[in-house]
This record gives structure tokens, sequence and C-alpha cells, in this order.
């Protein structure tokens, strides 16, 4: 069924009666021609691209939770291209440009709002440190300005503009095609879409093992049986080492939580996306209210999803010397995600080391950001079986030939 404001009222005449499923929940197949394990916001991307850019239908997203249940659905939803090195530049954009207008192109609304993204400096080395980012990205096509104190206090007034302000705002970074979008809605959008295409998508469907027969992967063994495939792409993002020790094969990437927080609904104070990282903090406001408050990782690695009360204290504290006035506002809820970070800070897009898996792995903190660039890439590599040029530099064999893409600073403050 195709959404439009006619179906809008039309269905609103009869009852809502006459609405179909979003998608499916088939049974699996014996085989397909792909398997996608991981139904999050890269997984069900893939998916969707492989059926609309490739042509194949018989592809299979597993899910061993619920659609969305993971890193998709908890995160601070922040969109952004602000990268440092050509690579990453052209990976993030190519996601900012594919969100520019997937609203459309899944007939769903991802509520992508373009409010801006800004990054505070706080002294005059950090100035000159955010005038190189603005000339790198500029170099490589990508909007980007730099901001006085007089330009941010236009833009944000509620900032800690004191004259005794233990961080003053020297000036900012601003990309102005930055901005949010809607996690449940990306992933929802996607997995509709993948569905319309044939793709079939399988929840409460557990991974335990791999088919290897001769060295090289045929499928994979799941809480609902074996399941052949002529390829395997693993789309996981925490759990990716958990998938590589059942198949034989190791990642340089740790585990970390990553918490986030939402206050009480509010009436509108911030209407962009603003990050301090001398501060270790980073928040927006949504569109109900409540203010959507990041900060760094988790310093130990885990896979529990809570938080823990330091890193609570360094975020909140960051956020109160960042805007003040914010000092009485409410928490309403805080939750944690599972991210994989790698020694540069940027993603893995490639084959494994055992043919016929292939890794989405390693955002750390920029997965959700770049779900349609990832999706995009991924379909490519494993319709085609080589690279992307985008995707390329993201191979795992850079951490072999030490071609490193060091992102560690643009990528926020997690690492």
């Amino acid at each position: 069924m195709s959404y439009s404001g006619m179906t809008i009222l039309r269905e609103a005449l009869r009852g809502h009666r006459g609405w179909s499923r979003a998608w499916r929940s088939p049974t699996p197949k014996d085989a397909y021609d792909v398997i996608i394990i991981g139904g999050g916001g890269h997984g069900l991307a893939t998916a969707y691209y492989l059926a609309k850019n490739h042509g194949l239908s018989r592809v299979a997203v597993l899910e061993k939770g619920w659609l969305g249940g993971g890193n998709t659905g908890r995160n601070t939803t922040a969109i952004r291209s602000n990268y440092f090195y050509p690579e990453s530049t052209a990976l993030y954009d190519l996601s900012v440009r594919l969100y520019e207008g997937l609203s459309r192109a899944l007939n769903y609304n991802v509520m992508f709002s373009q409010r801006g993204m800004m990054v505070l400096a706080h002294s005059e080395p950090e100035m000159e440190m955010a005038a190189r980012q603005v000339n790198a990205m500029q170099l490589g096509g990508v909007d980007a300005e730099l901001l006085t104190p007089r330009q941010v206090r236009k833009i944000a007034p509620l900032f800690n503009f004191s004259d005794k302000a233990r961080f003053p705002i020297h000036g900012a970074t601003w990309q102005g095609r930055g901005g949010t979008g809607r996690h449940d809605a990306v992933a929802w959008g996607y997995a509709r879409a993948a569905d319309h295409h044939g793709v079939d998508i399988i929840q409460n469907c557990a991974v335990t093992g791999f088919l290897i027969e001769g060295g090289v992967c045929k499928g994979v063994e799941t809480t609902q049986g074996l399941i052949r495939a002529d390829r395997v792409g693993a789309a996981v993002a925490g759990h990716s080492s958990v998938l590589a020790q059942m198949a034989g094969y190791t990642l340089p990437i740790h585990s970390y939580a990553l918490q986030a927080f939402v206050s009480e609904p509010l009436k509108p104070v911030m209407d962009t996306v603003a990050l301090s990282p001398a501060l270790g903090v980073y928040f927006s406001q949504s569109d109900k209210g409540g203010l959507v408050i990041g900060g760094g990782l988790d310093r130990v690695p885990s896979y529990g999803q809570r938080g823990n009360t330091p890193m609570h204290e360094e975020v909140l504290g960051g956020l109160i010397e960042m805007a003040p006035m914010l000092a009485n506002v409410k928490l309403l809820r805080h939750w944690g995600g599972i991210v994989d970070v790698t020694p540069d800070s940027s993603p893995i897009i490639g084959p494994s080391g055992v043919p016929g898996i292939y890794l989405n792995c390693g955002w750390g903190t920029g997965g959700f950001k770049a779900i349609p660039a990832g999706g995009y890439l991924f379909a490519h590599l494993l319709a085609t079986g080589d690279h992307h040029d985008i995707s390329r530099p993201f191979d795992l064999a850079r951490f072999q030939t030490g071609q490193l893409i060091d992102e560690g600073a643009a990528s926020g403050i997690a690492h």
C-alpha cells in the first residue's frame, strides 16, 4: 500500500480497516542468494538496496530480536558529515545526501530535520583546529562554516556566554545540512520497502553458527534451522566480535556501552544539534520537547545495556556548564547501546577473511548517521563481490597495510 494524504483520508472514512501490514512475517526458506545477519538500520538498508539497486530479491534479513531493537533504537538521532579525512567525508556525505531524499524514496516519513550541527570551540587552539576542519570539509565538497561567538549566540542563546565561564565559547564549526532523524522510522521505512521488493525479514531468529564447507561459508545455523546462502553479510554492530568467534576470524574491535538521556518535555529552547568535545556532551531537542543528550563511551568494555553513575555525572555536568539554564530540568529516562570501536575510529566494510562472509561493522558512535550509506555500499559489495570506490578505503586490510583513517577527533567525544 502506498502512503499518501489521500490514503489517510480514505482509511479515516473507512474506520482504518483497510491498512495492510507494513511487512510480512515469513517462514525461512531453505536457501537464499544473500543472508543479512542483523535487522537494524544497516541490515535493513542493505537488503533494500540489494533488491532495488541490484535486482536481488532472494534475500533474508535475520534478526535475533525485533526490528530496530538494538542500536538503531538506542541512539541520539544526530545526522552529519563533518569529518576530516576525504575518505570519511565521501562516506558520510553520501549518507546525508541519501537521507535528504529518503522519505520520498521509501514512501515513509523518516522525519529528517536539517536543523544544523554545531561543534563548539573553547580556546584559541581549538579555533585553529576548527578552521582546519572547516577547510578540509570544504575541500571535500561538504558545507561548512566557522562561526564567531556572536554567531553562535544568535543560533543558541541558551549557551554559557558568561565572562566567568569555565569553558568560554570562542566560536564553532557549523554544518547547516546536518540535523536529526527519527531512528525507529528509518528502520521501519527500510523494512517496509525491502519487504515490498520481496525480501524476507525474519524476526526472533538468532544465528548460532556458520556452515563452513571447504573453507567457504555456505550458510548459517539458526534457532529456526539451517539456512543456506551464497553470501552472508554481518551487520550486528557491537556483537560483530561474537559472530567472528563463531566463524573463526578475529576483528580489531572493542565493544562499549554508550549511554543517552532524554529529559522531560520543554517548550522550544534549542533548534539545532550542538556538541562540545571539551565538555563531553552533545544535545538537541526533539519534536516532543524532550532534550536528547549524549556523551562519551563507558570506560570498560561491556555488553551491558545499562549506564553507570560516573558517566551520568560527566555528561550531565558538562550539559549544565554548556547551558546553565537547564540545571533544574528533570530526566525522563536513559539507556545504553553497545557500539563496536576500531583502533582508528572508522568503520569496516569488506570481506571478513572467511570466503563468503562480509562485514559491515566498527561504526562506533557513527552508525545511525551512516545507515543509508552503509546499506548502499554494503549492498554493492555483496551483489558484485567488489568494493564501491567509497567503501574501498574501509576494508579490513587497512589494519595490515597501515593505511588508517583516524577519525578519533572528528567522530566527536566518544573515543
